[in-house]
């Protein structure tokens, strides 16, 4: 997922966004904790989504 994308979404499909990466973060985190994770770089690609959308929001929210 690329910035300028996450950057022209509204606030509320950055919500949701963000709702959907730590569900999938937390099942990342359970799949590997049972040793069933076959890419556990999946997990580092998650996080780095999850800071992304983050940034984006507050930077919204700092312009406005």
């Amino acid at each position: 997922m690329k910035f300028s994308d996450i950057q022209s979404k509204s606030k509320e499909e950055l919500n949701e966004m963000l709702k959907e990466q730590q569900v999938k973060l937390g099942k990342l985190r359970f799949e590997l904790a049972n040793k069933s994770l076959k890419d556990v770089s999946q997990l580092k690609k998650t996080k780095k989504d999850i800071a992304r959308i983050l940034t984006a929001t507050k930077q919204q929210h700092g312009t406005k």
